[in-house]
This record gives structure tokens, C-alpha cells and sequence, in this order.
């Protein structure tokens, strides 16, 4: 079994260059609130409105750099109090989610798709990777000792330029009893 960081992914946006404009003013940029694990992203100041056909949720936050498409990582238990079919999905994969409508500081507008709940996943560097025999797009299990002790199956593995972390969204993390920062244990 392989130690590794598990981290919690809370309800957050990635936003596409046309989406920052509308919601915070043409030739908008985002300031940095600190840094994130992974390579050049940063959890931004910025927080935005969404708003789904049942309730809105505020305050949420906006992760950098911008995007080539806007997506909306929420948790099942978000989705359903929104109002909005949850899709589980690899973030990127945006096909057939639902839409949305976003509101910042500047404007409003409504995505026809983007919204997702991300499976859970092991980022990891590719020299990382070829040590522990991992490939891409593999599926492993991860254990998460304590109180409340789960075995997570289908954890895909993302392989790129990446520190190694284990995400789970909120959910998950709650239903674990974990904490930012906690370990688990990759079974491979």
C-alpha cells in the first residue's frame, strides 16, 4: 500500500476568458487569494452566485487560470439542493451536463452545460507513476483508516505534471470523516 495526501475539493468554478468578462468586466483578471497543489493553479479571490432552478449557493469560489470552457464543480448533495441533474464526470468532460446561471459582480449568464460532480481521482506525476506502475486513466482503490473507515473502488488515475494528491469532493470526505490533509492508503 502506498501513502498519499487526500484532498478535499470543495464547490468551485474554472471560468473560460468570454464568462470572466461577462461576470466581472471586460479585461477582468484574477488575484490570487494562494496558491493550490497542483502546478499554476490558484484559488482566487473572486467568488461568483450560482443559481439553479430550485436554490443559489454563494460564495463560490473561482480557481485559475481561466479555462477554455467554463465548469462547475459541485458536490451531489449541492446539486440536488440547486436543483440540477448530478453528472459524474472527469473534469474536462462536459458533454451532456447541465447548464446554469452565474452571476458576478458585473453581470449574469447561463451556461447550457458545465456543471459536473467530479469523480474521484489521483493526480500524479508521470515519473511517480511509472515507479508505482500506474498508468492513465487506471482504476485503483484507496483506504481511508479512522472511525469511519472506507475502501473507495474506481479512483481514476490522472497522470500529467501534477503533485500527487488524492481528491475527493465533500461529500466523500464527510462519509470518511477526513479532514484537508489526511492520508490514505492506495491499494496497487
Amino acid at each position: 500500500m502506498r501513502k498519499i495526501v487526500v484532498e478535499i475539493s470543495a464547490r468551485h468554478i474554472h471560468l473560460s476568458d468570454q464568462a470572466l468578462a461577462k461576470l466581472f468586466g471586460p479585461s477582468y483578471r484574477l488575484h490570487k487569494k494562494h496558491p493550490i497543489a497542483q502546478p499554476g493553479q490558484f484559488a482566487a479571490r473572486e467568488t461568483i452566485t450560482i443559481k439553479g432552478p430550485k436554490n443559489s449557493l454563494t460564495r463560490v469560489r473561482v480557481i485559475g487560470p481561466n479555462r477554455p470552457k467554463t465548469q462547475l464543480e459541485l458536490s451531489l448533495s449541492d446539486c440536488i439542493f440547486v436543483g440540477v441533474n448530478p453528472i459524474l464526470r472527469l473534469s474536462g468532460k462536459l458533454s451532456g451536463s447541465a447548464g446554469i446561471w452565474l452571476k458576478g459582480p458585473a453581470g449574469q449568464i447561463k451556461i447550457k452545460q458545465g456543471v459536473i460532480v467530479p469523480k474521484r481521482h489521483l493526480h500524479i506525476s508521470k515519473a511517480q507513476a511509472k515507479a508505482w506502475g500506474l498508468k492513465k486513466h487506471q482504476k485503483v482503490s484507496a483506504l481511508i483508516k479512522g472511525e469511519r473507515s472506507l475502501v473507495l473502488n474506481n479512483v481514476i488515475v490522472r497522470v500529467g505534471d501534477y503533485v500527487t494528491r488524492f481528491h475527493l469532493d465533500t461529500d466523500e470526505a464527510n462519509a470518511a470523516g477526513v479532514k484537508q490533509g489526511a492520508s490514505a492508503y492506495l491499494d496497487i
